[in-house]
């Protein structure tokens, strides 16, 4: 233990002791002041010129990923200006004195460069945290490559281990676990996501294969690539026998819902009963369907809400799918008339008022049929088709009725309300009340 500690030292020891020696030296402090001052001057030149460009950045149009990288370009004009100044000053200083003393200079040009690319090629990452989180680690290896401590480092964060059995766990495979899992998941997600477009586009699949397909593609992905991970750092996958036991009895007791939900969205991808595009009910909520996902269906209602559905909802209970074999709909209206009103002409009215509304399919020609004789008024039942429910089935009604009404009232046809009479088998007397005035004395 003692002889693995002083191997790890030693290389320390010895920079730390280069540095000292060459702290003391005058180009040193000339060297830090003309860091400083330079730095001083990108920000000054920064703060000038990065909102202009920032304000014209924002006229790219139609290309977010692109708009992405310039944006954080332009917000890092001081360190563009920085690495460009200290670059100017390292060429001066080589043409004009001996190269050791312009090492300072050389060391703070590969920082600031390393820093400035892996900060703006982090931006790919969405999420601010993660992206922060990458900059950091990732600039911390390249520094300590940079000043050639890395296998200092290593050594020193492999001596901070627990062991437990044969297994050894240490911070070195910490780091290197979070780091190669996080990579090597964040590829297969990305990958996953430009294969599940790709394959979105495709006119020859069904809308129910392109999802399941990309859903497939995906989980296959960032199982791989987890797998991967895992050996590539060292971890005997046999290992995870007993997780898997321990996922299995965390699925009998809390997850049956989830992996419910997950096995009945593959089995209606499978057998094609819904698909995004159809519009559906279920239960009160009538809407569209707008995507497929592992665990819920989104529907969007006519009210513009979005309902998440669970996908075991979709197997378990009744749905209307108004859109399943064809996009036709027939609708039903009834109505009644007044019995000194033709039927014939009431018919006739009927249909072509249907038909004079633009929603209303003109291959299928509506129809209106006599259904009973009811106790006020001839009852009729109009039927017409239409292709899009998505547009709403409230408003189509009420405009074929307003039709039926402007139509009836042009040819004189009325539409009765309904009337009881009343007959008294005996005689009744009609008696008025009077009111009564009682006066009270005043107090």
């Amino acid at each position: 233990m003692e002889n693995d500690a002083v191997a790890i030292l030693t290389p320390l020891q010895d920079a730390f002791s280069y540095f000292m020696g060459y702290v003391q030296q005058p180009w040193f402090f000339y060297q830090i002041g003309l860091i400083i001052a330079l730095f001083a001057i990108s920000r000054f030149a920064g703060s000038i010129v990065e909102p202009k460009l920032e304000e014209r950045a924002r006229h790219i149009k139609g290309n977010p990923g692109l708009l992405r990288i310039v944006i954080a370009l332009l917000r890092r004009v001081r360190w563009i200006v920085f690495v460009l100044l200290l670059v100017v000053a390292l060429s001066a200083l080589r043409a004009y004195t001996w190269q050791s003393r312009s090492y300072i200079i050389s060391l703070a040009l590969s920082l600031s460069f390393a820093w400035l690319l892996i900060t703006v090629l982090s931006r790919v990452i969405r999420n601010r945290a993660a992206s922060r989180a990458v900059a950091w680690l990732g600039w911390a290896y390249v520094a300590a490559y940079i000043l050639r401590i890395t296998d200092g480092v290593s050594s020193f964060l492999d001596t901070i281990a627990v062991e437990a059995g044969t297994f050894r766990i240490s911070a070195l495979l910490l780091i290197k676990g979070a780091v190669i899992m996080s990579a090597t998941l964040w590829l297969a997600i990305a990958f996953g996501n430009f294969l599940e477009n790709r394959i979105q586009r495709s006119e020859e699949l069904t809308p129910s294969i392109r999802v399941l397909l990309g859903k497939i593609l995906k989980i296959l992905l960032v199982i791989f690539a987890g797998m991967f991970g895992l050996s590539f750092i060292g971890v005997d996958l046999t290992a995870l026998t007993v997780f898997s036991g321990a996922v299995g009895v965390g699925l009998g007791f809390g997850l049956q819902k989830v992996v419910s939900n997950f096995i009945s969205g593959v089995i209606i991808l499978l057998d094609k009963s819904i698909k995004p595009g159809d519009t559906i009910s279920l239960g009160d909520t009538f809407g569209w369907i707008r995507e497929l996902r592992a665990r819920f269906v989104s529907v969007i209602t006519r009210d513009g809400r979005e309902f998440l559905i669970p996908n075991e909802d979709f197997i378990t209970r009744e749905v209307i799918n108004w859109s399943f074999s064809d996009e036709f709909v027939r609708l039903d209206v009834p109505f009644g008339v007044a019995y000194d009103s033709d039927p014939h002409e009431v018919m006739r009215l009927a249909i072509e008022a249907a038909s004079s509304v633009g929603r209303v399919h003109e291959s299928r020609k509506p129809v209106c049929w006599m259904t009973e004789f009811g106790d006020s008024s001839i009852n009729f039942l109009l039927r017409f088709w239409i292709r899009d429910p998505q547009q709403g089935l409230t408003n189509i009604r009420g405009k074929v009725l307003l039709a039926l009404w402007d139509a009836f009232k042009e040819n004189g046809i009325s539409i009765p309300f309904p009337h009881r009479e009343i007959i008294m088998k005996t005689p009744v007397t009609v008696e008025q009340a009077t009111k009564r005035v009682v006066r009270r004395p005043a107090s």
